[in-house]
């Protein structure tokens, strides 16, 4: 709101536990664009993402509102990213047992991207690390997993 127009919270439809859709809060981190239609993942140094967005995102602030998605228990603290439903769609032809990874809710931060598999990165590779977390799941991997994640959101490193 600082540094563009449109609202502070972002909802986006995205695939969730057996491939149910749901609506995914975030604060809004980029520019809103006229052509909505132009679906694509974000971009290390995307120009549409703001000033502020990119300070947000930077920190992870911007997943905050995403604890609403698990509070509602759409979503999870650990667990696969949820994707957007045309790219769900997509992946589904093109990676084998893709569709393993809905089996579990999916989660604000996951094995995948603490293991730096985020954003613009591999989506075969990442979906290598979301189907060997869902497999190999414990209580203690996913506390190992929120440890790393306030580590690296504390020291400002990314993951």
């Amino acid at each position: 709101k600082l540094d563009s127009t449109g609202t502070i919270l972002f909802q986006q439809p995205r695939t969730g536990r057996h491939g149910h859709p749901f609506n995914i809060l975030k604060f809004r981190s980029m520019y809103v664009i006229a052509d909505s239609d132009n679906i694509r993942f974000a971009e290390r140094n995307d120009k549409q993402v703001t000033r502020v967005g990119r300070f947000l995102r930077r920190i992870r602030l911007d997943e905050l509102p995403q604890m609403w998605n698990v509070l509602k228990g759409e979503m999870t603290l650990i667990g696969p990213r949820p994707e957007q439903l045309e790219f769900t769609a997509r992946f589904d032809r093109l990676i084998p047992f893709y569709g393993f990874r809905h089996t579990v809710r999916p989660g604000i931060t996951g094995w995948a991207q603490i293991s730096g598999l985020r954003g613009d990165t591999s989506i075969e590779e990442r979906t290598k690390y979301d189907l060997w977390y869902v497999e190999h799941w414990s209580l203690w991997m996913d506390i190992r997993i929120i440890l790393r994640t306030a580590f690296h959101v504390v020291a400002g490193r990314s993951y």
